[in-house]
């Protein structure tokens, strides 16, 4: 009996490389595979790996990338655009920093840049529904993040200004996707304005609780928030379009805690690890998501300050094999019980 939740795969947006295998669909698809991976999920801001542009506009052409990774023996999970998701909305404290993630054609000119950034966002929902897809995963960008623990005192109102903008500038592109039968799992991330389940449930009010609008759950980040990441996935299971399989690991001292001293990776109290290295109850996210019927990929996010990406991704396919759970077809108690009859019921009740 196949698992309910599918996989293992791989997101390869850190594995994407200038040497091979890692500088082609074809070459990264096929080193995923023999490491035992079912799936990939494609970062479309790589044009080593694939062409948002013409995938958005050429049934053949995504016809051609589906049957390059079905002949390497793995399916396509999501598309990622997190990278044009963030530019959706930067606050201007980062435009500068930001600026990397665009063409250096709209470097210096923000309102440029982010409506270069709805418009890729927007073409990932037509290139994801000619691939035969539904879910794909981004950023939510951030207007208020710089004022997340201020002194002094944000003004009054900064907040809900900053996520009625937010709203306003994802509304069109959720309406956009809604058209085309898909929707978007923002990864919940410190660094962007929706980073919790505070903030995501403030965020969603303002998009008026949009069908479109879903979560890539991803534990690692709510580990370095102390966050329950178990109990997330009660409340908020219904919006789960995605998983990011990711350890991390908080360990704070007499130095340092969540804010972790501006210390390198390495040296902080809360870091990504390999999976199976940190802190990250596995067992119960999996028994959560199959509870609650999440039956989409599983997939490898692979970011760690001490393991090599290498090894990490070797170990990581049979790691997310293991936790996968065959959803059972009947209860354990089933061979206890008999026939229903109402009389018999009632009678046993007193009826």
């Amino acid at each position: 009996m196949p698992s309910q939740i599918k996989g293992p795969a791989l997101f390869l947006a850190q594995f994407a490389g200038d040497e091979a295998p890692y500088n082609s669909l074809k070459s990264i698809a096929e080193w995923a595979a023999g490491l035992g991976y079912k799936g990939v999920q494609i970062p479309t801001f790589d044009p080593r790996l694939f062409d948002l542009d013409k995938a958005a506009e050429s049934q053949d052409y995504a016809d051609e990338v589906k049957g390059i990774c079905a002949e390497a023996g793995v399916e396509i999970t999501e598309l990622s655009t997190h990278l044009q998701g963030q530019l959706v909305a930067v606050n201007p404290a980062y435009d500068t920093a930001f600026d990397a993630f665009a063409p250096a054609s709209f470097h210096g000119n923000p309102k440029a840049r982010q409506e270069w950034a709805v418009d890729q966002v927007k073409k990932a929902a037509i290139a994801s529904k000619r691939l035969g897809l539904s879910h794909t995963v981004s950023f939510s960008g951030a207007l208020a993040w710089p004022y997340l623990y201020p002194w002094p005192q944000r003004p009054e109102g900064l907040v809900d200004e900053a996520f009625d903008e937010l709203a306003r500038r994802w509304k069109p592109i959720f309406d956009h996707y809604q058209e085309h039968g898909q929707d978007i799992g923002f990864e919940l991330h410190p660094g962007e304005d929706l980073f919790d389940g505070a903030t995501w449930e403030m965020f969603l009010d303002k998009v008026g609780e949009h069908p479109a609008a879903m979560i890539n759950y991803d534990p690692s980040h709510f580990v370095l928030q102390q966050l329950d990441y178990v109990a997330f996935i009660d409340l908020y299971h219904d919006r789960i379009n995605a998983f990011h399989v990711k350890d991390a690991e908080f360990n704070p001292d007499g130095r340092q805690g969540v804010y972790s001293g501006f210390q390198g990776w390495a040296q902080r109290a809360g870091r990504f690890r390999s999976l199976g290295d940190g802190q990250v109850d596995f067992n119960a996210i999996f028994s959560k998501l199959t509870q609650y019927g999440y039956d989409s990929w599983a997939v490898l996010e692979w970011e760690c300050c001490v393991k090599s990406a290498e090894q990490g991704a070797a170990e990581g396919a049979p790691f997310i094999a293991a936790h996968l759970i065959e959803a059972p077809a009947r209860a354990f108690d089933d061979f206890a019980g008999g026939e229903r009859d109402i009389n018999q019921i009632k009678g046993m009740l007193g009826l």
